[in-house]
């Protein structure tokens, strides 16, 4: 099956004109190029198709190549191609054909209808008319899906072999959390698997930065992390990972999916993260050496 993607990139890298920091900044939901036959087999219209889309993400985190880092971000929407999952997460009720037992189609993710190909957006709404053939998936995950994360973990490569540590920001959008309790919902939820993926003070420092504009600012919950965080968040291994989700409404229509007036200075704050990222003290994340006598005496 020839990719829906044949004359166009399905993703690209915006690399900076020299690499002054460890760090990779990923958008992996924001994008908006949706195929003429992906359209024709949903039944959805063309705003309810991107209630999925961690929209105008790309843009707010745009200046990152500005200032010395690496943005990987696609062109294919989320509700096209997911990559934030198992490669073969797939939904048996999408497909045509049956699926053997090395597709993974019990995870809670494919049970809300969230797999590597969607089954439905936001509110539930079912994406496509008729089932799915698995030359379809296979063109999308073979073709796409895998060529992004091997852009990706070179990327960190790069960046690993270059300062000997490697961070990969993962950006997303969420949206508008209901209040919970006495609690205010949070603006920002910065997710490390609960301490696993990142150091610490590189939380803590997004967190300052945030916190520091009046953001109300949450750990884990409700969003710990997906599959990329999950993945290459190694600290022992040099590589942190740390998924950032903004709440919509601070700079967007949530309904309409236009920026709304708070864009320009959610642009701006995630500038003043962007500086403050490029300029910590990269030492801080070498792993320990032992000194060179006693390395000898060993």
């Amino acid at each position: 099956m020839q990719s829906d993607y044949w004359d166009k990139p399905a993703f690209e890298t915006i690399r900076p004109r020299r690499l002054v920091a460890p760090l990779v900044f990923n958008s992996a939901h924001s994008g908006r190029d949706y195929p003429q036959r992906f359209l024709d087999m949903t039944r959805l219209d063309h705003v309810s198709i991107r209630q999925s889309e961690d929209a105008f993400v790309d843009e707010l985190f745009a200046r990152a190549p500005h200032l010395g880092a690496p943005m990987l971000r696609a062109h294919f929407p989320r509700a096209y191609l997911d990559v934030n999952r198992e490669p073969w997460e797939l939904d048996p009720a999408m497909f045509a054909e049956p699926l053997s037992d090395r597709f993974n189609t019990t995870s809670p993710r494919v049970a809300a209808g969230l797999g590597t190909l969607a089954r439905v957006v936001a509110e539930n709404k079912p994406i496509y008319r008729e089932r799915l053939t698995l030359a379809d998936a296979r063109m999308r995950i073979e073709g796409i899906y895998q060529p992004y994360h091997a852009t990706l973990q070179k990327l960190l490569g790069e960046a690993l072999s270059s300062f000997g540590a490697a961070v990969l920001i993962d950006c997303h959008s969420m949206p508008r959390l209901a209040r919970s309790g006495d609690r205010l919902a949070p603006d920002i939820v910065l997710g490390d698997r609960y301490g696993t993926t990142c150091a610490t003070p590189l939380v803590e420092l997004c967190e300052m930065v945030f916190a520091g504009a009046g953001l109300r600012v949450a750990r884990n919950r409700p969003y710990a992390g997906g599959f990329v965080t999950r993945t290459y968040g190694r600290p022992q291994h040099g590589i942190h990972a740390l998924q950032i989700e903004i709440s919509r409404h601070l700079y967007m229509n949530e309904v309409t999916l236009e920026k709304n007036e708070g864009f320009a200075a959610m642009r701006q704050l995630i500038e003043r993260l962007l500086v403050a990222l490029v300029g910590y003290d990269w030492t801080l994340l070498l792993p320990a050496t032992p000194p060179a006598d006693k390395a000898a005496a060993e």
